[in-house]
């Protein structure tokens, strides 16, 4: 199989919202909007891309038509620190967790996205002896 593209749609009762934030406080761009489909894309390289489908929509078989859940998507930076200021002390925010350090080795917080997607905002620490082991080198 030759890979051309690869992103997550998301499944959502409220695209535009969902859309709003993630352009707001994410940087995403909206390369298409059809109300029922939105398409957003990173400007810089890479370009990640990501999009939002009404859970509603005919395009879905009805018994897939749900919102998304159980779903975490990581967004590594340079700065969970500097992130977690903007986003919950600067924009208001509300972090579903609370910026921490982890000895797995991240230092990282969650947000919840308008649809219920969580979002992990992670800067790479180093981990503790007992979790340094586990990575593969």
């Amino acid at each position: 199989m030759t890979l051309s593209s690869f992103y997550p749609v998301l499944c959502s009762p409220r695209p535009a919202e969902s859309a709003a934030f993630w352009t707001r406080y994410f940087g995403f761009e909206v390369t298409f909007d059809a109300d029922w489909y939105v398409s957003l894309r990173r400007p810089e390289p890479p370009h990640y891309e990501l999009a939002l489908l009404d859970a509603s929509h005919p395009t879905l078989p009805e018994t897939y038509r749900a919102p998304v859940r159980g779903l975490l998507l990581n967004f590594e930076v340079d700065d969970a620190d500097a992130e977690y200021a903007r986003l919950v002390e600067q924009e208001g925010l509300t972090a579903v967790l609370p910026l921490r350090s982890e000895d797995f080795g991240q230092r990282h917080f969650l947000l919840a996205a308008p649809d219920g997607v969580l979002v992990d905002v992670i800067t790479p620490i180093p981990p503790s002896a007992g979790f340094a082991e586990r990575y593969a080198s």
